[in-house]
């Protein structure tokens, strides 16, 4: 969750670590700091509240550095203080941390018992304290970060500077982090996220669990090494070239990175068919051709557990195949039913989803094979799953997920086709390229979607209803909404309205309510319900039904013609875009909400 980039080399380490912090602000942050080795001493400058606050320090102090480590924190342990900022630092060390040290409380108690100070209420400290105490019996760092790092619990990354040195150390045990290389410029970088990195670091590693990597500049060259925790040198990464372009980073002629990501989805679902059904993916789907396991376990968290939904509905009914989906954070702990002959399908954006790899961690203890549906290559979802299904959405900066769940659910669906054997089936190519098209209508006529948001943006709640395989989309619209407008919103099985929600509605409450071809009539007969009650009705309906549209206070036109499979995604967009619209009304700040993280890296 937090954000974590460290430089090292020839030039002032002050502006790649800053633009690399401000690139990772999608993730969600509530305070920011730096750390720089400044004339043979460690200097940390650190503030709560937005990365601008940091920048108007930083640009008062001129510092200048060729060593140093930035990071924008997410509060967990300790309240959202200057002080419990990161980094945390002393005469010897400074680190920043990304994580849960489980066992903080009893180390800090033990710490402190033996007259050890700490300066913040932080667990990341803990650390830190840990560290330096077993330097000073030492001398010896690598030693040092082994010790203090075995001594924790829990998910964690960790890059460490020294004043002894100019070089950078980071070890991690589940939680993202990658090292970067330039060899033309002799830079050596480390980061949460190799989107920080774009346009510095060509090259990049991805360390695995328990892996300590020293990175040095000489005059020469760049050195990195790789250890293990018993200090022999360690082959456990992997190298990639980081492909990712400086184009990525910006939101072109857009106001805000969801909007631009809203908008890319219509090329991107033609980019994935050509992927799967006609070029590289090809291979990995045709794998699946009559593969009938005994049944999927699906686990997934937010937006990408409600894609899991949609690709549960693919399975069961076009395969015949039993599966069951869980919230990620649920399904470990209800002590599961794992049989051979069972595969666990594992679905997230940056395949660092704490939750969700800890569910893969279960299923893989069990012999459950593991396969992913994932945007990230080399993350660490990726590296454990036995198949990976990538789903080539690119960087999606966007807190509130909009591509990737149009993508994630239609990888679900080429899958689903791999089994039966139809890839080759035209009709399978012609509804994807149709969906591509409705898509690329609807952002061509969202300003109608505007329209409708100014009617109803000052109501205080929401109810988004469907049936069938609507029923997910109105899960994802009413999270959406909530997400990016601050609104309550809840997303209901349309006829389940009559057994308590129904409650609520009043004058002011609105209902989105998601009526398909599908089940159409039982599906009137719930708005129906609502209009008795004097509820504000939004229906997303088909084109030119009369009937319908005569219901509503506000309707939104849809053709579901040719969509037998794919109309819950086409619908989704819609609502991604009215989302967009009341959340733009009410001023909200859309790409970056408040107490949210783009990738949740701890429980």
């Amino acid at each position: 969750m937090c954000g974590i980039v460290g430089y090292s080399g020839p030039s002032n380490s002050v502006g790649p670590i800053i633009e690399g912090l401000s690139r990772l602000e999608y993730r969600g942050y509530d305070s920011a700091g730096i750390c720089l080795k400044i004339n043979d001493e460690l200097q940390i400058i650190k503030k709560e509240g937005k990365l601008d606050n940091l920048k108007e320090l930083i640009q008062e102090l001129k510092p200048f550095s060729h060593t140093g480590i930035g990071h924008t924190r997410w509060a967990t342990h300790g309240g959202v203080s200057t002080d419990n900022a990161h980094p945390h630092g002393n005469d010897t060390f400074a680190v920043v941390h990304n994580g849960i040290i489980e066992n903080a409380g009893a180390l800090k108690k033990e710490l402190m018992s033996e007259g050890l100070q700490f300066k913040s209420q932080t667990d990341s400290e803990v650390f830190l304290v840990l560290l330096t105490k077993f330097f000073k019996q030492s001398g010896k760092t690598l030693e040092s970060i082994s010790k203090a790092f075995q001594a924790l619990t829990g998910n964690s990354a960790f890059v460490i500077i020294e004043k002894a040195s100019d070089k950078l150390y980071c070890v991690k045990r589940s939680a993202p982090l990658v090292v970067g290389e330039n060899s033309s410029t002799r830079e050596a970088y480390v980061s949460s996220d190799p989107f920080a990195l774009v346009g510095f670091a060509p090259k990049i590693y991805f360390p695995q669990d328990g892996v300590i990597c020293e990175s040095s500049v000489t005059n020469s060259d760049v050195q990195i090494k790789f250890y293990e925790l018993d200090l022999t040198l360690s082959h456990r990464y992997k190298t990639q070239a980081n492909a990712m372009t400086v184009d990525a980073t910006t939101k072109g002629p857009y106001k805000h990175f969801m909007l631009k990501e809203i908008h890319e989805q219509s090329a991107l679902v033609d980019k994935l068919a050509a992927y799967y059904i006609k070029d590289d993916g090809r291979k990995i789907l045709e794998s699946l051709k009559d593969f009938k396991p005994k049944g999927w376990h699906l686990t997934a968290c937010g937006t990408a557990w409600h894609a899991g939904l949609v690709i549960k509905n693919f399975l069961e009914a076009n395969n015949r195949q039993n599966a069951s989906i869980d919230i990620a954070s649920e399904f470990r702990y209800k002590n599961p039913i794992l049989n051979q002959g069972e595969v666990g399908l594992f679905i997230s954006q940056s395949g660092e989803t704490a939750d969700t790899l800890a569910c893969q961690e279960l299923c893989k203890d069990n012999g459950i094979p593991s396969y992913s549906i994932v945007n990230v290559e080399g993350s660490t979802l990726f590296r454990n799953s036995d198949k990976n299904f990538l789903i080539h959405a690119g960087v999606e900066i966007g807190v509130a997920s909009t591509k990737a769940f149009t993508l994630q659910a239609l990888t679900g669906y080429f899958m689903s086709r791999a089994m039966e054997g139809t890839l080759d089936n035209p009709e399978l190519f012609t509804e994807v390229q149709l969906l591509s098209h409705r898509i690329g209508e609807l952002c061509d006529s969202s300003d109608t979607l505007k329209d409708v948001a100014e009617k109803v943006y000052t109501k205080k709640g929401f109810i988004f209803t469907g049936r069938g395989k609507y029923f997910p989309i109105a899960l994802e619209g009413a999270l959406k909404l909530k997400e990016i407008a601050y609104v309550h919103a809840e997303g209901y099985a349309a006829g389940e309205l009559k057994h308590g929600p129904i409650a609520l509605i009043e004058e002011n409450m609105v209902n989105i309510a998601i009526v398909g071809p599908e089940l159409l009539e039982k599906t009137i007969s719930n708005v129906e319900e609502v209009k008795a009650r004097r509820g504000i009705i939004i229906i997303v309906g088909p084109t030119n039904h009369a009937e319908i549209e005569a219901l509503a206070d506000a309707y939104i036109p849809l053709n579901f013609e040719g969509l037998p499979n794919l109309s819950p995604l086409y619908v989704n967009v819609a609502l991604q875009f009215l989302a967009y619209h009341i959340a733009r009304l009410k001023g909200t700040d859309i790409d970056k909400p408040r107490n949210l993280a783009k990738s949740v890296t701890v429980e």
